[in-house]
């Protein structure tokens, strides 16, 4: 028996076969859940059809989060389908290309109000859909990384939106938690991704990563689907509001150029 049998999990962000996303819906499939998958735009529909049919998945809808008629339509369409809900994903997460890299006092206005509502905001309407069908409880995570938490460079409107979603987590966790819904978050390192294509000077921060990270190992989505399969599971039963760093260490440290490189 799967951890996940009977289970039915819907899935937001999945864009290609390099999304976090993916190595969450192939964990959560892998365990038995029956899968639903939402991307965000037309263009990513020829990517996402193929991986659906991996997992044996035919509830597939495109949703843009900063509408509320088309999540309305979606958790309407999950209620007819499957008439309740035991797992939300949360991994999207968009910024304009201007307002990452330079300087934080470069922000657009417009932008970083985008960014808000597409990569934080976005969590709170689909959980507000989300509660009504978790009528025996359930889990709810978003994908959120360490620049919420400390400067990385140029992350700027989205390590905002970031640190927004992760204090957003603690409170849906509360509000929830009467009702048995569990509301976490995980912090993964750097993963070369769609999203992080865009950021300046990632593939140079990627590139140090394994040289300076406790485990010397870069993370993966695989990686991360294990983490979510443990949240999505009763083995994270009695955790809520909290932040799961899974990035090797990275969290942990103080100083982050290798040892080799300081001086004596």
């Amino acid at each position: 028996m799967g951890l996940l049998d009977g289970k039915v999990a819907l899935i937001f962000g999945l864009a290609n076969k390099d999304s976090i996303a993916w190595g969450v819906t192939k964990a959560l499939h892998g365990a038995g859940a029956q899968i639903g998958i939402c991307y965000a735009g037309e263009a990513l529909k020829k990517r996402v059809l193929p991986l659906a049919e991996e997992v044996s998945c035919d509830f597939v809808q495109e949703c843009d989060v900063q509408s509320d008629a088309m999540l309305d339509e979606v958790f309407a369409q999950v209620q007819a389908r499957f008439g309740k809900l035991d797992v939300l994903v949360h991994s999207v997460a968009y910024a304009k290309r201007e307002d990452l890299g330079g300087r934080m006092v470069d922000v657009s206005r417009d932008g970083f109000a985008m960014a808000l509502d597409i990569s934080a905001y976005s969590l709170i309407a689909m959980t507000k859909r989300a509660e009504p069908l978790m009528t025996t409880g359930g889990s709810i995570m978003s994908m959120t990384y360490f620049a919420a938490e400390k400067y990385i460079p140029d992350y700027n409107a989205m390590a905002v939106a970031k640190a927004a979603l992760e204090l957003i987590t603690k409170y849906l966790a509360v509000d929830l938690g009467p009702k048995g819904i569990r509301v976490n978050a995980i912090s993964a390192g750097p993963i070369k991704t769609l999203a992080a294509a865009g950021i300046p000077g990632f593939r140079d921060l990627l590139r140090h990563f394994d040289d300076v990270a406790p485990l010397r190992s870069r993370v993966t989505p695989d990686d991360v689907g294990q983490a979510a399969l443990f949240l999505a599971s009763d083995m994270s039963k009695m955790i809520t509001g909290e932040i799961m760093h899974v990035d090797s260490g990275y969290n942990v440290l103080g100083l982050t150029v290798p040892r080799d490189e300081l001086k004596a």
